[in-house]
């Protein structure tokens, strides 16, 4: 059997969740988002993870790597010129508990590793998604897989009273459980706002991707609630790349080349397609230009 040779750090080792076994933040009235576990945890004293993303870019061990400030702007210059590699050497553990509409909508992004509670193994809990009335939306008129103003009062509190209804299902759930109804089938007649949770690890580059698309104005309100938890929690634990991401990537301008054409010769955008018209148009009172 080969010998270990174990090599100690030069500088002490700190824990970047200071000895935490998680960090939580509730989010809606059952969900939260809990940070279990980040890689690295341990990181020479007076570093962040950003760390791991100097040392993968440079190819050497953490001594090696140049000053703060230096650091800060290779780690913008990586992620300004999408050079994605480095940022996949930080990984975050969490524990989530979401309505599975919000699940469903999150497990498209196929980038992490996931391992749901089981509701064919387990009872279901008796725990269930519901806005306020002043969050009950109206179908939004250019968005059409979105909700944006709030409704009037009285429908919003007839499609409260709807999912006081649906909601009403997990008595009969219980009771058919209770006579040997299986509980891979009796879940059927469960709604979508119902509570899951699940562990879900993703590197930083895929989560970054995740939450450009989830805290998105676009996005769903509940998944963006969910996103911008996740960010809160991921956000001391990677300053430097979060900033970062912030700046290029969340509060940037993306500009297609019909876009830059009609940048460059004032010209309306070359298309007939009402959509990528709308779109410049969004863009345009982004950057100020009328």
């Amino acid at each position: 059997m080969s010998e270990i040779k174990r090599i100690e750090s030069e500088t002490p080792l700190v824990d970047l969740m200071n000895g935490s076994a998680r960090w939580e933040i509730p989010v809606h009235d059952h969900g939260f988002v809990a940070l279990c576990d980040v890689m690295p945890r341990l990181v020479p004293e007076g570093q962040t993870a950003d760390f791991a993303i100097v040392q993968a870019a440079r190819v050497s061990y953490g001594q090696g790597t140049k000053k703060v400030q230096e650091d800060r702007g290779l780690v913008r210059y990586l992620l300004r010129h999408r050079h994605t590699t480095p940022f996949e050497m930080v990984e975050f553990k969490f524990h989530i508990a979401m309505p599975i509409f919000v699940a469903r909508q999150w497990i498209r992004h196929r980038t992490a590793n996931v391992n749901e509670y089981s509701a064919r193994y387990s009872v279901m809990p008796d725990r269930f998604y519901r806005p306020t009335i002043e969050n009950v939306r109206q179908q939004s008129s250019v968005n059409r897989q979105g909700g944006e103003e709030p409704i009037d009062v009285g429908t919003a509190q007839q499609f409260l009273d709807y999912l006081t209804r649906a909601e009403s299902l997990y008595g009969e759930y219980e009771k058919l459980i209770e006579k040997g109804v299986s509980r891979e089938l009796a879940r059927c007649g469960l709604p979508v706002s119902v509570y899951t949770e699940w562990y879900w690890k993703c590197d930083l580059h895929n989560i970054m991707h995740f939450l450009s698309l989830r805290m998105d104005p676009h996005a769903q309100q509940e998944i963006r609630d969910f996103a911008n938890a996740m960010y809160a929690l991921i956000e001391p634990v990677c300053p430097v790349a979060m900033e970062a991401f912030r700046d290029y990537r969340l509060n940037g301008v993306f500009l297609t080349g019909l876009e830059l054409e009609a940048l460059r010769t004032g010209e309306a955008l070359r298309t007939e397609n009402k959509r990528e018209t709308a779109e410049w148009e969004a863009k345009k009172k982004r950057l100020g230009l009328g």
